[in-house]
Protein backbone atom coordinates (compact mmCIF):
# COMPACT_ATOMS: atom_id res chain seq x y z
CA UNK A 1 0.00 0.00 0.00
CA UNK A 2 1.36 3.37 -1.00
CA UNK A 3 1.80 6.27 1.41
CA UNK A 4 -1.10 8.21 -0.07
CA UNK A 5 -3.33 5.11 0.26
CA UNK A 6 -2.59 4.98 3.99
CA UNK A 7 -3.09 8.73 4.24
CA UNK A 8 -6.50 8.69 2.55
CA UNK A 9 -7.67 5.57 4.39
CA UNK A 10 -6.58 6.79 7.83
CA UNK A 11 -8.08 10.26 7.28
CA UNK A 12 -11.45 8.79 6.28
CA UNK A 13 -11.41 6.19 9.07
CA UNK A 14 -10.60 8.64 11.86
CA UNK A 15 -13.21 11.14 10.69
CA UNK A 16 -15.79 8.39 10.18
CA UNK A 17 -15.15 7.05 13.68
CA UNK A 18 -15.80 10.47 15.22
CA UNK A 19 -18.94 10.88 13.11
CA UNK A 20 -20.28 7.44 14.04
CA UNK A 21 -19.53 8.10 17.72
CA UNK A 22 -21.46 11.38 17.82
CA UNK A 23 -24.38 10.20 15.69
CA UNK A 24 -24.70 6.93 17.64
CA UNK A 25 -24.82 8.80 20.93
CA UNK A 26 -27.71 10.92 19.66
CA UNK A 27 -29.66 7.94 18.28
CA UNK A 28 -29.02 5.76 21.35
CA UNK A 29 -30.32 8.43 23.71
CA UNK A 30 -33.31 8.99 21.43
CA UNK A 31 -34.16 5.28 21.42
CA UNK A 32 -33.82 5.05 25.19
CA UNK A 33 -36.43 7.78 25.59
CA UNK A 34 -38.65 6.02 23.09
CA UNK A 35 -38.41 2.49 24.50
CA UNK A 36 -37.87 3.03 28.22
CA UNK A 37 -39.47 6.37 29.00
CA UNK A 38 -42.34 4.84 30.99
CA UNK A 39 -39.97 2.63 32.94
CA UNK A 40 -36.91 4.78 33.58
CA UNK A 41 -38.38 8.23 34.13
CA UNK A 42 -40.77 6.97 36.78
CA UNK A 43 -38.38 4.49 38.34
CA UNK A 44 -35.33 6.24 39.81
CA UNK A 45 -34.28 3.01 41.52
CA UNK A 46 -33.29 1.32 38.26
CA UNK A 47 -29.51 0.71 38.60
CA UNK A 48 -27.25 2.77 36.37
CA UNK A 49 -25.67 -0.47 35.13
CA UNK A 50 -29.09 -1.51 33.81
CA UNK A 51 -29.38 1.76 31.91
CA UNK A 52 -25.87 1.34 30.48
CA UNK A 53 -26.66 -2.25 29.48
CA UNK A 54 -29.78 -1.03 27.71
CA UNK A 55 -27.74 1.60 25.86
CA UNK A 56 -25.41 -1.17 24.68
CA UNK A 57 -28.40 -3.16 23.41
CA UNK A 58 -29.73 -0.15 21.47
CA UNK A 59 -26.33 0.55 19.90
CA UNK A 60 -26.39 -2.17 17.16
CA UNK A 61 -29.66 -0.84 15.73
CA UNK A 62 -28.23 2.69 15.71
CA UNK A 63 -25.04 1.54 13.98
CA UNK A 64 -27.01 0.36 10.94
CA UNK A 65 -27.72 4.05 10.30
CA UNK A 66 -24.70 5.80 11.81
CA UNK A 67 -21.95 3.75 10.12
CA UNK A 68 -23.10 4.69 6.58
CA UNK A 69 -23.88 8.26 7.64
CA UNK A 70 -20.56 8.70 9.45
CA UNK A 71 -18.71 7.21 6.46
CA UNK A 72 -20.55 9.59 4.11
CA UNK A 73 -19.67 12.59 6.28
CA UNK A 74 -16.03 11.53 6.50
CA UNK A 75 -15.65 11.25 2.70
CA UNK A 76 -17.22 14.66 2.16
CA UNK A 77 -14.98 16.30 4.77
CA UNK A 78 -11.73 14.58 3.76
CA UNK A 79 -12.11 15.03 0.00
CA UNK A 80 -13.47 18.54 0.44
CA UNK A 81 -10.38 19.47 2.45
CA UNK A 82 -7.99 17.72 0.02
CA UNK A 83 -9.61 19.58 -2.86
CA UNK A 84 -9.50 22.95 -1.10
CA UNK A 85 -5.85 22.46 -0.07
CA UNK A 86 -4.87 21.45 -3.64
CA UNK A 87 -3.70 18.04 -2.43
CA UNK A 88 -5.68 16.34 -5.20
CA UNK A 89 -4.06 18.57 -7.82
CA UNK A 90 -0.63 17.60 -6.50
CA UNK A 91 -1.48 13.90 -6.67
CA UNK A 92 -2.88 14.20 -10.19
CA UNK A 93 0.24 16.12 -11.24
CA UNK A 94 2.25 13.13 -10.06
CA UNK A 95 0.35 10.95 -12.51
CA UNK A 96 -2.16 9.48 -10.04
CA UNK A 97 -5.70 9.49 -11.39
CA UNK A 98 -8.82 10.25 -9.33
CA UNK A 99 -10.08 6.64 -9.55
CA UNK A 100 -6.72 5.43 -8.21
CA UNK A 101 -6.84 7.94 -5.35
CA UNK A 102 -10.27 6.62 -4.41
CA UNK A 103 -9.31 2.93 -4.26
CA UNK A 104 -8.78 2.88 -0.44
CA UNK A 105 -12.19 4.53 0.03
CA UNK A 106 -13.95 1.86 -2.04
CA UNK A 107 -12.10 -0.88 -0.14
CA UNK A 108 -13.30 0.67 3.11
CA UNK A 109 -16.85 0.89 1.73
CA UNK A 110 -16.86 -2.85 0.97
CA UNK A 111 -15.54 -3.69 4.45
CA UNK A 112 -18.11 -1.44 6.13
CA UNK A 113 -20.85 -2.97 3.97
CA UNK A 114 -19.88 -6.39 5.33
CA UNK A 115 -19.99 -5.07 8.90
CA UNK A 116 -23.40 -3.45 8.34
CA UNK A 117 -24.73 -6.65 6.81
CA UNK A 118 -23.55 -8.68 9.80
CA UNK A 119 -25.18 -6.21 12.19
CA UNK A 120 -28.42 -6.19 10.19
CA UNK A 121 -28.86 -9.95 9.96
CA UNK A 122 -27.57 -11.08 13.36
CA UNK A 123 -26.29 -8.55 15.91
CA UNK A 124 -29.16 -6.03 15.87
CA UNK A 125 -31.96 -8.67 15.99
CA UNK A 126 -30.31 -10.46 18.92
CA UNK A 127 -29.82 -7.15 20.72
CA UNK A 128 -33.49 -6.29 20.22
CA UNK A 129 -34.53 -9.66 21.67
CA UNK A 130 -32.35 -9.02 24.72
CA UNK A 131 -33.70 -5.47 24.99
CA UNK A 132 -37.30 -6.73 25.02
CA UNK A 133 -36.46 -9.21 27.76
CA UNK A 134 -34.77 -6.44 29.74
CA UNK A 135 -37.84 -4.19 29.52
CA UNK A 136 -40.13 -6.98 30.69
CA UNK A 137 -37.76 -7.89 33.53
CA UNK A 138 -37.61 -4.30 34.74
CA UNK A 139 -41.36 -3.93 34.49
CA UNK A 140 -42.20 -7.17 36.31
CA UNK A 141 -39.61 -6.65 39.04
CA UNK A 142 -40.97 -3.18 39.75
CA UNK A 143 -44.44 -2.82 38.19
CA UNK A 144 -44.96 0.64 39.70
CA UNK A 145 -42.49 1.89 37.08
CA UNK A 146 -45.09 1.15 34.39
CA UNK A 147 -47.49 3.76 35.76
CA UNK A 148 -46.78 7.41 35.04
CA UNK A 149 -48.17 10.19 37.19
CA UNK A 150 -51.36 11.87 35.94
CA UNK A 151 -51.96 9.23 33.28
CA UNK A 152 -54.65 6.62 32.58
CA UNK A 153 -53.50 3.06 31.93
CA UNK A 154 -55.99 1.19 29.72
CA UNK A 155 -53.94 -1.91 28.83
CA UNK A 156 -55.87 -4.18 31.21
CA UNK A 157 -58.92 -5.89 29.65
CA UNK A 158 -61.42 -5.09 32.41
CA UNK A 159 -59.98 -2.06 34.21
CA UNK A 160 -58.86 1.52 33.71
CA UNK A 161 -56.32 2.78 36.25
CA UNK A 162 -55.47 6.42 36.93
CA UNK A 163 -52.52 7.42 39.13
CA UNK A 164 -52.44 11.03 40.27
CA UNK A 165 -48.93 10.99 41.70
CA UNK A 166 -46.03 8.82 42.83
CA UNK A 167 -43.71 8.74 45.81
CA UNK A 168 -41.03 6.21 44.91
CA UNK A 169 -42.85 2.90 44.47
CA UNK A 170 -45.90 4.22 46.30
CA UNK A 171 -48.86 5.26 44.14
CA UNK A 172 -51.03 8.20 45.20
CA UNK A 173 -54.53 9.42 44.40
CA UNK A 174 -55.57 6.26 42.55
CA UNK A 175 -58.80 5.77 40.64
CA UNK A 176 -59.74 2.31 39.39
CA UNK A 177 -62.71 1.86 37.05
CA UNK A 178 -63.93 -1.70 36.50
CA UNK A 179 -65.65 -2.45 33.18
CA UNK A 180 -68.13 -5.11 32.05
CA UNK A 181 -68.08 -7.03 28.75
CA UNK A 182 -69.63 -4.00 26.98
CA UNK A 183 -66.88 -1.70 28.33
CA UNK A 184 -69.47 -0.07 30.57
CA UNK A 185 -68.21 1.14 33.99
CA UNK A 186 -69.62 -1.01 36.80
CA UNK A 187 -67.50 0.09 39.74
CA UNK A 188 -65.26 3.07 40.54
CA UNK A 189 -62.73 2.96 43.36
CA UNK A 190 -60.81 5.94 44.71
CA UNK A 191 -57.90 5.36 47.07
CA UNK A 192 -55.47 7.78 48.67
CA UNK A 193 -52.53 5.39 48.35
CA UNK A 194 -51.64 2.04 46.88
CA UNK A 195 -48.85 -0.25 45.81
CA UNK A 196 -48.24 -2.86 43.13
CA UNK A 197 -46.71 -6.28 43.66
CA UNK A 198 -45.91 -8.79 40.90
CA UNK A 199 -47.42 -12.27 41.05
CA UNK A 200 -45.40 -13.86 38.27
CA UNK A 201 -46.56 -17.43 38.95
CA UNK A 202 -50.15 -16.45 38.18
CA UNK A 203 -49.16 -13.90 35.50
CA UNK A 204 -50.78 -10.96 37.25
CA UNK A 205 -50.22 -7.80 39.26
CA UNK A 206 -51.65 -7.32 42.73
CA UNK A 207 -52.88 -3.77 43.31
CA UNK A 208 -53.14 -3.13 47.05
CA UNK A 209 -55.25 -0.05 47.90
CA UNK A 210 -55.41 1.79 51.22
CA UNK A 211 -58.22 4.02 52.54
CA UNK A 212 -60.37 3.34 49.53
CA UNK A 213 -63.93 4.47 48.83
CA UNK A 214 -65.96 3.03 45.97
CA UNK A 215 -69.30 3.15 44.30
CA UNK A 216 -70.86 0.52 42.08
CA UNK A 217 -73.91 -0.12 39.92
CA UNK A 218 -76.69 -2.40 41.02
CA UNK A 219 -75.78 -5.93 39.88
CA UNK A 220 -79.39 -6.79 38.98
CA UNK A 221 -80.15 -3.58 37.10
CA UNK A 222 -76.86 -1.88 36.16
CA UNK A 223 -78.56 0.52 33.74
CA UNK A 224 -80.53 2.13 36.59
CA UNK A 225 -78.27 4.96 37.76
CA UNK A 226 -80.57 5.72 40.71
CA UNK A 227 -79.53 2.46 42.36
CA UNK A 228 -75.79 3.19 42.40
CA UNK A 229 -74.27 2.29 45.77
CA UNK A 230 -72.06 5.09 47.04
CA UNK A 231 -69.77 5.85 49.97
CA UNK A 232 -68.61 2.29 50.63
CA UNK A 233 -65.34 2.50 52.60
CA UNK A 234 -62.58 -0.09 52.51
CA UNK A 235 -59.53 0.26 54.77
CA UNK A 236 -57.43 -2.06 52.65
CA UNK A 237 -58.09 -4.24 49.63
CA UNK A 238 -56.25 -6.22 46.97
CA UNK A 239 -57.27 -6.21 43.32
CA UNK A 240 -55.61 -8.70 40.92
CA UNK A 241 -54.91 -7.51 37.36
CA UNK A 242 -53.91 -9.93 34.59
CA UNK A 243 -50.49 -9.34 33.04
CA UNK A 244 -51.21 -11.24 29.83
CA UNK A 245 -52.91 -8.33 28.11
CA UNK A 246 -50.50 -5.79 29.52
CA UNK A 247 -47.41 -7.51 28.11
CA UNK A 248 -49.09 -8.69 24.92
CA UNK A 249 -46.87 -6.49 22.78
CA UNK A 250 -43.73 -8.01 24.26
CA UNK A 251 -44.90 -11.59 24.61
CA UNK A 252 -46.88 -12.28 21.43
CA UNK A 253 -46.39 -9.45 18.94
CA UNK A 254 -42.71 -9.99 18.18
CA UNK A 255 -41.42 -7.39 15.78
CA UNK A 256 -39.91 -8.54 12.50
CA UNK A 257 -36.77 -6.54 13.23
CA UNK A 258 -36.02 -8.94 16.12
CA UNK A 259 -35.66 -11.96 13.81
CA UNK A 260 -32.17 -13.03 12.76
CA UNK A 261 -31.68 -13.93 9.09
CA UNK A 262 -32.15 -17.71 9.58
CA UNK A 263 -35.25 -17.07 11.74
CA UNK A 264 -36.67 -14.71 9.13
CA UNK A 265 -36.11 -17.23 6.34
CA UNK A 266 -37.87 -19.94 8.38
CA UNK A 267 -40.71 -17.55 9.18
CA UNK A 268 -41.26 -16.87 5.48
CA UNK A 269 -41.89 -20.59 4.99
CA UNK A 270 -44.68 -20.70 7.57
CA UNK A 271 -46.72 -17.54 6.89
CA UNK A 272 -48.81 -16.30 3.99
CA UNK A 273 -50.59 -13.22 2.72
CA UNK A 274 -49.87 -9.82 4.25
CA UNK A 275 -47.56 -11.16 6.96
CA UNK A 276 -45.47 -12.98 4.34
CA UNK A 277 -45.13 -9.76 2.33
CA UNK A 278 -44.11 -7.78 5.42
CA UNK A 279 -41.45 -10.35 6.29
CA UNK A 280 -40.20 -10.33 2.69
CA UNK A 281 -39.87 -6.53 2.78
CA UNK A 282 -37.94 -6.78 6.06
CA UNK A 283 -35.56 -9.27 4.46
CA UNK A 284 -34.99 -7.05 1.42
CA UNK A 285 -34.52 -3.97 3.60
CA UNK A 286 -31.64 -5.58 5.47
CA UNK A 287 -29.80 -6.37 2.24
CA UNK A 288 -30.61 -2.99 0.71
CA UNK A 289 -29.52 -0.79 3.63
CA UNK A 290 -26.29 -2.78 4.03
CA UNK A 291 -25.21 -1.54 0.58
CA UNK A 292 -25.61 2.13 1.54
CA UNK A 293 -21.88 2.50 2.34
CA UNK A 294 -20.94 1.74 -1.27
CA UNK A 295 -23.72 3.97 -2.61
CA UNK A 296 -22.62 6.83 -0.33
CA UNK A 297 -18.98 6.43 -1.40
CA UNK A 298 -19.93 6.72 -5.07
CA UNK A 299 -21.88 9.93 -4.56
CA UNK A 300 -19.81 11.54 -1.76
CA UNK A 301 -16.44 11.55 -3.54
CA UNK A 302 -17.61 13.70 -6.49
CA UNK A 303 -19.61 15.98 -4.17
CA UNK A 304 -16.69 16.42 -1.78
CA UNK A 305 -14.21 17.23 -4.55
CA UNK A 306 -16.44 19.61 -6.50
CA UNK A 307 -17.45 21.68 -3.45
CA UNK A 308 -13.80 22.70 -2.81
CA UNK A 309 -14.71 23.43 0.82
CA UNK A 310 -12.96 22.21 3.96
CA UNK A 311 -15.37 23.68 6.52
CA UNK A 312 -16.89 20.98 8.71
CA UNK A 313 -20.29 22.66 8.68
CA UNK A 314 -20.52 22.50 4.88
CA UNK A 315 -19.57 18.82 4.74
CA UNK A 316 -21.97 17.93 7.51
CA UNK A 317 -24.80 19.88 5.87
CA UNK A 318 -24.31 18.05 2.58
CA UNK A 319 -24.12 14.69 4.37
CA UNK A 320 -27.33 15.51 6.22
CA UNK A 321 -29.18 16.19 2.98
CA UNK A 322 -27.82 13.07 1.24
CA UNK A 323 -28.36 10.72 4.19
CA UNK A 324 -31.83 12.11 4.90
CA UNK A 325 -32.83 11.63 1.25
CA UNK A 326 -31.59 8.05 1.23
CA UNK A 327 -33.12 6.90 4.52
CA UNK A 328 -36.31 8.87 3.91
CA UNK A 329 -36.97 6.83 0.77
CA UNK A 330 -36.13 3.64 2.69
CA UNK A 331 -38.63 4.52 5.42
CA UNK A 332 -41.26 5.58 2.89
CA UNK A 333 -40.92 2.29 1.04
CA UNK A 334 -41.10 0.47 4.37
CA UNK A 335 -44.49 2.07 5.11
CA UNK A 336 -45.93 0.20 2.10
CA UNK A 337 -44.69 -3.18 3.37
CA UNK A 338 -48.23 -4.52 3.76
CA UNK A 339 -49.57 -3.31 0.39
CA UNK A 340 -48.92 -5.87 -2.32
CA UNK A 341 -50.07 -3.56 -5.13
CA UNK A 342 -47.18 -1.17 -4.35
CA UNK A 343 -44.54 -3.95 -4.68
CA UNK A 344 -42.77 -2.81 -1.46
CA UNK A 345 -40.11 -5.53 -1.75
CA UNK A 346 -38.97 -3.74 -4.92
CA UNK A 347 -39.54 -0.18 -3.69
CA UNK A 348 -37.05 -0.78 -0.89
CA UNK A 349 -34.29 -1.02 -3.54
CA UNK A 350 -35.08 2.29 -5.28
CA UNK A 351 -32.77 4.44 -3.08
CA UNK A 352 -29.83 2.18 -3.92
CA UNK A 353 -30.64 2.19 -7.63
CA UNK A 354 -30.90 5.99 -7.65
CA UNK A 355 -27.76 6.58 -5.61
CA UNK A 356 -25.71 3.96 -7.45
CA UNK A 357 -26.81 5.37 -10.81
CA UNK A 358 -26.30 9.03 -9.89
CA UNK A 359 -23.03 8.29 -8.10
CA UNK A 360 -21.65 6.32 -11.04
CA UNK A 361 -22.46 9.15 -13.48
CA UNK A 362 -20.90 11.82 -11.23
CA UNK A 363 -17.82 9.71 -10.55
CA UNK A 364 -17.34 8.91 -14.26
CA UNK A 365 -17.59 12.60 -15.20
CA UNK A 366 -15.12 13.49 -12.43
CA UNK A 367 -12.59 10.86 -13.58
CA UNK A 368 -12.62 12.36 -17.08
CA UNK A 369 -11.67 15.84 -15.87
Amino acid sequence: MRIFDRYVASSVLVTAFMGVLILSLVLVLGNIFKELLNVLVNNPDVPILTVLAFMALVLPFSLTFTIPWGFLTAILLVFGRMSADSELIALKSSGISVPRICVPVFILSVLLTGICFWINIDVAPRAEQAMTRAIVDIATSNPAALFRADEIVDAFPDRRVYVGGKDGERLQNIIVIEMDESSRPTKMIHAMEGELKPDIENSRLLLRLFDARFEQRDSKNPADLTKIQQGIVMKEGVFPMALDQFFKEFQTNRRLSSYTLPELVELLKTIEGKKHLEALVELNKRFSTSLSCIAFALIAIPLGITTHRKETSVGFAISLVVAFSYFFFILMADTFRGKAEAFPQMLIWIPNLVFFGLGTVLFFRLSKR
